[in-house]
């Protein structure tokens, strides 16, 4: 007999046989097997399904699907069913749930409560600080901070979550095993390593215009509330914002200069109703935690000689050219380090290349 378990994952891989059309056959057929198995005429005859539909249904195979589950074995990752206990619960009953995920890391996280992060990429100074103050300060409180892995304001959010002792969830666009963008390798391998990675994308799956919706839709599945940092016009994260509300979740924006191309999205979702987010207790108390005691940011545990020397020296403002001196270092080899540590949000630059340790924004947790 064929394994029932490989059936439904060859039937879940045909593309465009969405969980709609998945029940239909399996309400049709009785099982997954027995789909596989239904003559061509059969399946074209089941409502709602086309001939290319059916011809592609009459063409899967279970080879595929063991070769599938062999690849994502390898990669130390899990299919998941939505009859599996490790499938994120919040998954189940949204609009076009996934009928099948590809998952790595921690699968725990998954199912404890999530906050949705997410923003522009080309993000400002501003934003960058806002993300790392949001992002930490959840994490401290227990959250799981959950992105789409990208660049800006998605990347942020995971360091600073990581950075916090917290944890993390990235959504990808691909399949495991690839890296998208490249830039982001060493920050896969930590989310792969401390939180979870999850997908709907079989593993080796480039991304394509078309992925980044349906990836979307997951962000906002995953998390009680999504809240947008920086979004132009017509960002990308707003894509986010129109899953989550179809959703039932719901939605916060952190407002901008109206100056800001950056920030006109988040002030129109503002204008237009959504909560604004004006300091970490705002998040917190979607959650009912406005009243817990978030612990104060550590700095983190793997910086090196040379960072926490840097940090040490910076009890105040301090020009780049006394911090070389003071750390018998060159100019150029100073700024690397700063800028290694102002990317992790631990270093703020002001105007002539003067520098200090950063301070989390203010907010109080309690008023």
């Amino acid at each position: 007999m064929t394994d029932p378990r490989l059936a439904y994952i060859a039937l879940a891989l045909v593309p465009g046989i969405g969980p709609a059309r998945l029940h239909v056959l399996l309400a049709r057929f009785g099982t997954a097997d027995c789909v596989l198995g239904a003559s061509l005429d059969d399946l074209a005859g089941v409502p709602g399904m086309s001939r290319p539909a059916a011809t592609a249904v009459h063409a899967a195979r279970i080879e595929t699907a063991a070769r599938v589950v062999e690849r994502t074995t390898s990669l130390d990752g899990h299919v998941l069913l939505p009859s599996d206990p490790g499938f994120p619960p919040a998954l189940r009953n949204i609009p076009d749930p996934p009928t099948l995920l590809f998952a790595q890391g921690d699968l725990a996280q998954l199912a404890k409560p999530a906050v949705a992060i997410v923003g522009s990429r080309s993000h400002s100074r501003y934003g960058a600080e806002v993300c790392r103050h949001l992002a930490g300060g959840s994490a401290r409180a227990g959250l799981v901070v959950v992105s789409g892995m990208a660049r800006g304001i998605d990347a942020l959010a995971h360091r600073a979550a990581l950075d916090a002792a917290g944890t993390t969830a990235g959504v990808l666009g691909n399949g495991l095993g690839v890296v998208y963008p490249a830039a982001n390798r060493v920050l896969y391998e930590r989310v792969a390593a401390q939180g979870a990675l999850v997908t709907e994308f079989p593993p080796g799956e480039r991304p394509n215009a078309g992925s980044f919706p349906r990836r979307n839709r997951l962000i906002s599945g995953l998390a009680r509330a999504v809240v947008v940092i920086e979004a132009r016009e017509k960002s990308g994260a707003l894509l986010t914002v129109d899953a989550a509300l179809g959703q039932g979740r719901e939605v916060l924006a952190v407002p901008g200069p109206i100056t800001s191309p950056v920030s006109t999205g988040c002030n129109r979702l503002i204008q237009h109703g959504c909560k604004p987010v004006l300091g970490l207790r705002d998040v917190l108390e979607e959650y009912g935690l406005a009243g817990v005691e978030v612990a104060a940011a550590q700095i983190p545990n793997d910086l090196t000689p040379l960072e926490r020397q840097t940090l040490t020296l910076l009890d105040m403002e301090r020009h780049v050219d006394q911090l070389a001196a003071a750390l018998n270092t060159g100019t150029p080899d100073t700024l690397a380090v700063l800028t290694s540590l102002e990317i992790r949000g631990l270093v703020a630059q002001s105007p002539g290349k003067r520098f200090r340790r950063a301070s989390p924004l203010s907010a109080p947790l309690q008023s």
